[in-house]
């Protein structure tokens, strides 16, 4: 299967000194696949998903898609048909419920997407600050869910949450890419959450190399 997302060639560099952060970065990311990037604080992964994303743009390089290079195609078009973010901090609209905030994506989200990822019918008509942190968790997958962009990005999505919250949520991001042929790449500090993806990526002195199983 060919590559629906790939970093060639990537560096990234910051302030008039031009400090890289990134240094001839590749990889290559398929359907139907978990991928993780793990390294310490301040190695580069948000920097690395912020690529991906098309919210920032590499110093020299490429960030394909589908063979074609987002700069070409438009940074706002490939955000808005191709990429759904997932964050540690939820970024949800916390003045709605959870099926309010599937629909701001999706007009005709179901609340049958929610109750598939965990959540009751109560807690679905309930306003999002009187959910727990896994349950918020839940609504922003279900959020990525309903979009129709074939990449999910999703930045530390456990970092605020229990362990056993963290091992249902990646339950769920596994399945979001096995069951649904979603492109899931999950940027993490914990080894743990690493391990489960199908893909592991490890990145150091301003490298990335791929582990093995």
């Amino acid at each position: 299967m060919s590559a629906l997302l790939q970093l060639k060639n990537v560096k990234y560099t910051y302030g008039p000194a031009n400090i890289a952060v990134l240094n001839d970065v590749n990889a290559e990311f398929e359907t139907g696949k978990m991928y993780s990037i793990m390294g310490a604080s301040g190695a580069g992964k948000s920097t690395m998903l912020s690529l991906l994303a098309g919210l920032d743009t590499p110093y020299s390089g490429e960030v394909l898609f589908n063979g074609e290079n987002i700069a070409k195609t438009g940074y706002c078009e490939h955000r808005k048909k191709h990429i759904s973010l997932v964050f540690q901090n939820f970024n949800l609209i916390d003045y709605l419920t959870p099926l309010e905030n599937l629909r701001l994506v999706n007009s005709r989200a179901d609340a049958q997407v929610l109750i598939d990822l965990g959540l009751t019918e109560e807690e679905i008509n309930r306003n999002i600050t009187q959910l727990s942190g896994g349950q918020q968790q839940r609504v922003a997958i279900g959020r990525a869910l309903v979009s129709s962009a074939p990449v999910i990005l999703a930045d530390e999505p456990t970092g605020s949450l229990d362990p056993a919250t963290t091992k249902e949520v990646i339950a769920i991001l596994k399945n979001l890419a096995s069951k649904h042929g979603k492109c899931v790449i999950v940027v993490t500090h914990d080894s743990k959450v690493a391990s489960q993806a199908d893909v592991k990526y490890v990145l150091k002195n301003k490298q990335l190399t791929q582990k093995s199983a």
